[in-house]
Order: structure tokens, then sequence, then C-alpha cells
């Protein structure tokens, strides 16, 4: 008997790729441009997760469509100018590249469903040696999104993967939120921007506070003999 195929989806941003200060600093980089007032540092990672314009939407609640956009694009291009830049930091969490080797090792599908634009993700994914990693790379470009489950449901449309052989991996309350929304086991990580209590709020099956804990959790959560329940309690 053929064994059941496994996914584990990934966020990027706060839970593979440290990646808030330039977030931060992009935001109010953007509001300088359009001489409008920034939001306190301290609320941005607060909405990291969410698609670009939502996210902004949230932080700058008065803006009016039309200048929403502008201030979309005006981050964009921020964000643009910061990778050309030769002091540009964006690292992968010390570790990523030894969990995502020792999943594939263990013939475990790897995706990616972020708020992020398929144009950052290429970047991030070629900056850090990763550009043939994963399998499935879902955005909102192509899907609502979070916390909507569609960028779960096409990835496991993609894969050939079933929800109880799948797995996301986040560290936003939204990441958690799509994955039981859509069916799917939903583990949270305590490096990133949202706190532990949120992501246990949340509906999170397990939550794990170091990256070396990742891959055994992961596969606590996918593998076919596995208990859902013990899983469960162990958050």
């Amino acid at each position: 008997m053929t064994a059941p195929l496994r996914l584990a989806i990934f966020d990027l941003d706060g839970t593979i790729v440290d990646s808030t200060h330039n977030i931060v600093r992009a935001v109010h980089e953007a509001a300088a441009c359009m001489k409008i007032e920034p939001p306190p540092a301290a609320e941005i990672p607060l909405v990291i997760g969410l698609s670009l314009t939502e996210a902004l939407g949230r932080l700058f609640p008065n803006l009016e469509r039309p200048r929403l956009l502008e201030l979309d694009q005006a981050y964009r291009d921020c964000f643009n100018r910061f990778r050309t830049e030769a002091d540009f930091s964006e690292p992968l969490f010390e570790g990523t590249h030894e969990v995502l080797d020792a999943l594939d090792a263990d013939g475990v599908l790897l995706g990616i469903a972020t708020g992020k634009a398929m144009r950052g993700v290429r970047h991030v994914l070629e900056r850090h040696g990763l550009a043939q990693r994963f399998v499935t790379i879902q955005t909102p470009e192509h899907a609502p999104g979070k916390p909507h489950p569609e960028m779960i449901l096409q990835a496991m449309a993609a894969t050939g993967a079933a929800p109880a052989h799948t797995v996301m991996i986040g560290d936003t309350s939204y990441d958690i939120l799509m994955a039981r929304a859509a069916g799917v086991s939903a583990l949270g990580v305590a490096w990133g921007n949202h706190p532990v209590t949120e992501l246990r709020a949340a509906g999170a099956h397990l939550l794990v506070d170091r990256l070396s804990d990742l891959m055994h959790a992961i596969t606590t959560l996918i593998t076919p003999a596995s208990s859902p329940d013990l899983a469960r309690s162990a958050q």
C-alpha cells in the first residue's frame, strides 16, 4: 500500500525569513513619500501575513481607496529599492536549511502560503538558494489572502495531499486561522510577529519555541500513524 503524500506549507515573513525590520522600514518610508503620518512601529508586525493592501488598510484606516493604492505602490517601490542596496539584510532564521533538508529527505512535500507578492517570494527564495525547494507557492495574487483557506486548498489540490496529512506552519494568528478553516493541522512558531497567546487562542494544534523542534512537530502532525488528539494535547 502506497503511503499518503505529506505536505508542509510554510509562511515566509516571521516564520523562516527574518524580515520584520525591512517591512517596518518600508511602511515608514512609504508613508513619508505620501506625506502621511506612519503608525507606531510596534503596530506594524501585527498585520504582517495579510495581503499588502489589507495590511496597509488596517494600519491607515482613514485613507481612502485611491490613496491606499498609491501607498501600496509606494511600499513596493521602497522594498524593491531596499533589495538593490549593498547592505540589504533579510536572513533566514538559523537552522531553516537544515529543517527543509530533513523534511525533504523524509519525503515530505514543501509548500509556501504567504501574504507576499510572487515577485517578493521569488527574490527571497533565489537569494537563499531555495528556488527549487518548494513544489507549490501560493500568494494573494491568485487566491484570497489569509485567513481565507483558499491558498491551502490550492496547495493541496496542486500536490494531491489530503487535509489529514497537511500542516500549515506560521507565526501569526492569520496562519493558524487559515489552517483551521482549511481543515489541516496548524503549527505555530514562537519567534515571529504574533505572541504565542494569540497563536494558541486562534487554535494552534502545536506550538514550538525553537526551530530545532520544527521537524519533530511537523512529522508528529502529518504522519499517518500519529494521533491528532495526542498532537493537539501537546500544546
